[in-house]
């Protein structure tokens, strides 16, 4: 059987006030063609399918045009709800959609598998949604659910006491796991750690053992923990600290025995993003930069003294920059001492003076501004008296 693994479409998601749902269209495009052109059994999405627990109606819109087109590409398709979800909005079409197309958004539903059937006898899929301890453990007062560690621990349990079950009649089945949590091999008998990631609480790696597949969701780079084991990651660059890394998705092949490796099928980058670092003059004239023109930029200015109007001035030659910092390569020394030390010998124009060539790394007040200066505080001065 092969599956292709996919996660955290984030469907609805804006990039520094820039809606993202062309560039995920196009690229969700792709994985369909992906999965036709690989011969895919069932698409596997683990978590995060929104962005937002109120998604607008085109960003739905989004999401069946997607779904319709996997399902007319010849996959099932599984869906799990992440932490960004609302599962009743998710899983509010369920009933509703064509055969073939499984939402699984309620704790109930995750020890209930989609039964998957190939020439080696079936696999059974079970989807964990999202489990907010504080929302969950209500339902098994008996038990202690305090982290998300404890609700992904008595889930699992769940799932492998109906994995047993089934196996007295099915002694070959195999099984996937989806979840959407932020796994790390850590001891879980150890003592309680504060990690979180997205402020998802750590679970313990073990948490899966058992389980031919676990295609995980939350992360936003692919990841491999184990052998079968693994983070898809986002189809999407979603912010700056993505730039570079691969986006695409997990094809991953079951034999007779269960798992038999995945591999990586890339997806396009429909606008790269860059980190351009220098002077303002020499990001807008150095040729080098002239193949970053239509990426998403983020530039950080080595100037002494911010730039005026810098942001408008880099727009014009790169359309798509998003964001601004001023990082100087030099600091203007303001000598030994602290603040108070310094200016107590100082008149009001030194201090408003040397104030101006801090926050101009150094340079000076022109002259004009130095006798617009003077002539300001001698206004307030005759107020004041």
């Amino acid at each position: 059987m092969r599956l292709l693994h996919s996660s955290d479409w984030h469907v609805g998601r804006t990039f520094h006030g820039s809606s993202t749902t062309g560039a995920l269209r196009e690229v969700l495009g792709e994985l369909v063609e992906v999965a036709r052109r690989e011969r895919v059994d069932a698409v596997l999405v683990a978590g995060d399918v929104f962005d937002s627990a109120v998604p607008a109606a085109e960003h739905f819109d989004l999401l069946a045009e997607v779904l319709v087109a996997l399902r007319v590409a010849g996959p099932a398709v599984i869906l799990t709800s992440g932490n960004h979800d609302s599962p009743a909005r998710l899983g509010f079409q369920a009933r509703l959609l064509r055969d073939g197309v499984h939402v699984i958004t309620r704790p109930e539903q995750l020890a209930e598998p989609v039964l998957l059937r190939d020439e080696h006898g079936p696999v059974a899929v079970y989807g964990i949604p999202y489990l907010e301890p504080a929302l969950h453990r209500h339902r098994f007062p008996e038990l202690v659910l305090r982290t998300h560690d404890q609700v992904l621990a008595h889930a699992m349990d769940r799932i492998r006491a109906d994995l047993e079950a089934r196996r007295r009649d099915e002694p070959a089945l195999r099984s996937v796991v989806l979840s959407h949590c932020f796994a790390v091999g850590v001891d879980p008998a150890g003592p309680e750690r504060d990690i979180t990631a997205g402020g998802i609480e750590y679970v313990a790696l073990e948490r899966f053992a058992g389980v031919d597949y676990t295609a995980l969701g939350h992360i936003h780079s692919r990841a491999q923990l184990a052998p079968s084991i693994r983070y898809s990651g986002a189809p999407l660059h979603y912010s700056f600290s993505e730039a570079g890394k691969p986006r695409g998705a997990w094809i991953v092949d079951l034999d007779a025995e269960g798992f038999a490796g995945a591999e990586w099928a890339s997806l396009p980058v429909p606008r790269p993003l860059v980190e351009l670092t220098g002077t303002l003059d020499e990001l807008l004239d150095d040729p080098r930069h002239a193949e970053h023109e239509q990426h998403w930029v983020s530039a950080v200015l080595t100037d002494r003294s911010r730039p005026t109007d810098a942001m408008a001035k880099l727009q014009r030659r790169f359309p798509h920059c998003a964001t601004l910092e001023h990082r100087p390569e030099q600091v203007h020394d303001v000598g030994p001492g602290g603040y108070a030390e310094r200016m107590r010998s100082k008149t009001d124009p030194e201090i408003v003076a040397d104030f101006i060539a801090h926050v101009r790394g150094g340079d000076a007040a022109t002259s004009d501004e130095t006798a617009l200066l003077h002539e300001e505080l001698a206004v307030i001065e005759s107020t004041a008296g």
